[in-house]
């Protein structure tokens, strides 16, 4: 989420903030509706951008064929591929470019991005991957749901790489508690690096990087929560304002008595190659 924090707003009640929430449509990965409401620092490896510099490609090492998996409304692709135009000239795009999406709404933004771009979109719900052994040079992902490890290696040439970040564990575990109570420890673990790291071994990759880090969140007012919960679907699973009134209502009480609620997200960097 962006940086900053509204100073201009008035006081509106919690039912209008809750209303304002619920409005905002959530197609897509653009988070620019948080601006003054909601922060999340950004991991130091700046991901979009390390992207572009794969798309770019080294000598003899060029990438003639990407696949972005889960790449919800396709802007983290889309600005990949307008980087790495500009940070190698004379460099073409990979010919081969290609995502997949499975949530309807974002499915109609990302093939629009990427068209522009000469991209493809195939529409794919979460999965086996719909394509040929050893089609890719490079695949990459943003928050997947989940890695399906075997996919990935399959769909790699020998040599081909797995650049992704992931959400790590325990990720805005203060949220979701507030929300769900105290949870079990399987989920709160599910997505360890180390547990992933062993998956991705198992299928027949080898880790070249694995970072993690755990990154402050902060939310202003209970608006920014009800769009959150709204567009990030896996936080609270089945989140509706009428099903959680009296946890926001306690929440929006907190934040107007504290000034912020504080989360904390969990991201990791993956860098895997097939031998």
């Amino acid at each position: 989420m962006p940086y900053g924090r509204r100073s201009d707003r008035s006081s509106p009640s919690f039912d209008e903030l809750l209303a304002e929430g619920a409005a905002v449509p959530t197609a897509g990965w653009d988070f620019s509706w948080f601006v003054g409401r909601a922060t999340e620092a950004r991991p130091s490896w700046g991901y979009a951008r390390a992207v572009a510099e794969r798309l770019g490609g080294r000598p003899g090492r060029e990438v003639e064929a990407v696949l972005d998996v889960q790449t919800g409304g396709g802007e983290v692709l889309a600005f990949a591929l307008d980087e790495a135009g500009r940070a190698v000239p004379g460099r073409r795009r990979p010919a081969l470019v290609v995502a997949t999406e499975g949530w309807a709404p974002n499915v109609t933004k990302a093939a629009g991005l990427l068209r522009e771009r000469g991209g493809f979109l195939v529409a794919s719900a979460d999965g086996p991957l719909p394509f040929a052994d050893g089609v890719f040079d490079l695949v990459v992902s943003r928050h997947p749901v989940k890695a399906h490890w075997e996919e990935i290696a399959r769909v790699l040439r020998p040599g081909g790489s797995y650049f992704a970040q992931h959400v790590g564990p325990r990720s805005a575990h203060e949220l979701v508690e507030h929300f769900l109570g105290p949870q079990p420890a399987e989920r709160l673990d599910a997505r360890h690096p180390e547990r992933e790291r062993r998956d991705a071994e198992a299928a027949g990759l080898e880790i070249v990087d694995l970072r993690a880090e755990r990154l402050r969140m902060e939310f202003h007012d209970i608006a920014a929560v009800v769009h959150f919960l709204r567009k990030v679907v896996w936080t609270v699973p089945d989140f509706t304002v009428e099903a959680y009134l009296p946890q926001l209502r306690a929440l929006h009480e907190r934040i107007r008595t504290e000034g912020v609620f504080t989360a904390h997200s969990s991201r990791h960097l993956f860098d895997a190659r097939k031998p």
